[in-house]
């Protein structure tokens, strides 16, 4: 299984950006996908997930500005970020699980500039 992410970029805070993460080498409908986010020297911390049948969750603090979705026939999930600030720069990695499986993709970095 591997997972593609890409749509990360350079932009400037108050702007928008759009994260793509596809899988491929699999037929599975993964129960859960989404978003983590690394900055530099801080732990990785979720982003937003989204289930199968289309339950979301968000971290606190992109909720209302971020919104994750899902083509669960084209096992990929999409992350439209808006509004976006400098805390939000980091290398975002695309997130997969099944069972007890997780699986991650190799991160796209966001860079948000003041």
């Amino acid at each position: 299984v591997q997972l593609q992410a890409s749509g990360g970029g350079l932009v400037q805070a108050g702007g928008s950006l759009r994260l793509s993460c596809g899988a491929s080498g699999t037929s599975l409908t993964f129960n859960y996908m989404g978003w983590y986010r690394q900055a530099p020297g801080k732990q990785r911390e979720l982003v937003a997930l989204i289930s199968s049948g289309g339950t979301v969750r968000y971290a606190d603090s992109v909720k209302g500005r971020h919104t994750i979705s899902r083509d669960n026939a084209k096992n990929t999930v999409y992350l439209q970020m808006t509004s976006l600030k400098s805390d939000d720069t980091a290398v975002y990695l695309c997130y997969a699980d099944y069972a007890t499986r997780r699986y991650w993709g190799q991160g796209t970095q966001v860079t948000v500039s003041s």
